[in-house]
C-alpha cells in the first residue's frame, strides 16, 4: 500500500501552471494565467459557496418560499384547513338538500314505491312480579 506524503502531497497542489489562451490564425496571446491546483481548488469552492448562499437568500428572504411545500405562512396553513372543513360540510349539505328535494319531487310527481319492512322482531315479554 501507498505512503501517505503530506509534503509531496502539499507540493503537487503549490506548483504553478502557465494557462495559455492563443489566437488560432495569428498565434497570438491572448491572455495568460499562472495557476496553481491550490488556486484553482480555491475558486471554485467560493464559487460554489457563493451561488449556493445567494440561491438560499433569493428563496428566503422572497416570496419564493411560498412554492416550496411546507414552508408558508402558518396562518395561511391554518385558513386553508379551516376553507377546506367548511367546503367539505357545504358539499355535504347540497348532497343532503338534493336527495331532499328528489324525494319531494317524486312524492309529487306520484313514483313513490314503498318498501315495508317484513322483518320480524321477537319482542320478549315483560315478567310481571306480584
Amino acid at each position: 500500500m501507498a505512503k501517505f506524503d503530506a509534503n509531496s502531497t502539499l507540493k503537487r497542489l503549490q506548483n504553478r501552471y502557465r494557462l495559455v489562451v492563443m489566437n488560432d490564425d495569428t498565434y497570438e496571446e491572448v491572455v495568460t494565467f499562472k495557476l496553481s491546483r491550490l488556486s484553482v481548488y480555491i475558486t471554485l469552492s467560493t464559487i460554489f459557496v457563493l451561488l449556493t448562499g445567494l440561491t438560499v437568500a433569493l428563496i428566503v428572504f422572497t416570496p419564493l418560499r411560498l412554492y416550496i411545500p411546507g414552508y408558508g405562512d402558518i396562518n395561511a396553513t391554518k385558513e386553508l384547513r379551516e376553507l377546506k372543513m367548511k367546503t367539505d360540510s357545504l358539499e355535504q349539505a347540497v348532497v343532503y338538500k338534493d336527495r331532499y328535494l328528489d324525494n319531494i319531487r317524486n312524492i309529487l310527481q306520484g313514483n313513490v314505491t314503498v318498501a315495508l319492512d317484513t322483518t320480524v322482531i321477537d319482542v320478549p315479554k315483560p315478567d310481571i312480579e306480584e
